[in-house]
């Protein structure tokens, strides 16, 4: 009896489900990640040449590339297509973080100020204090919002800086 033989209907078909969501992520990346990847030469030409098809081609390729896949190791695969994407999301949350403290820190809260000098001990509490003072000065006055984006920029150094990796 084959292992294949001991799996029920319905677990061969979520790993199909599987296998096609992988597949639809493989497809969205750009076509260096996609040669970073551990595959084989057929699987990611499959994968390369989905762009730019029509919705029923599009449909036959993906279940082409999921009866490639299926021969693949998708585990190794999944891995490392987290090891791609994962410093993009960090960049992105860092990103965000530093959007979330300009907004708190323009709102004129000093208690906001007050979290962020204790987040971050060693930023310079005098430059921050300035930007700040800038970017208000200018939001009141209706100017174009420089020391607004400075003070992003500021704050994005640290958010970044402070990061941890992320398991």
């Amino acid at each position: 009896m084959t292992q294949s033989d001991d799996k029920s209907r319905s677990q061969i078909k979520r790993e199909f489900r599987d296998l096609k969501a992988l597949g639809k992520e493989l497809v969205d990346l750009s076509e260096g990640q996609v040669r970073a990847l551990p595959l084989s030469e057929e699987t990611r030409d499959v994968i390369l040449a989905t762009k730019g098809l029509t919705r029923n081609a599009l449909q036959r390729q993906f279940r082409y590339l999921t009866s490639l896949l299926s021969h693949e190791d998708a585990d190794v695969l999944r891995t490392a297509l987290e090891g791609q994407l994962k410093p993009h999301a960090d960049k992105v949350a860092a990103l965000h973080e530093a959007e979330q403290w300009r907004d708190r820190l323009l709102d004129q809260d000093q208690k906001s100020l007050a979290e962020f000098f204790e987040d971050y001990p060693d930023c310079d509490r005098s430059q921050l204090r300035q930007l700040v003072r800038n970017a208000l000065k200018e939001r009141d006055l209706g100017k174009p919002p420089k020391s607004a984006r400075q003070l992003f920029r500021y704050l994005r150094r640290w958010t970044e800086a402070d990061r941890p990796p992320r398991s």
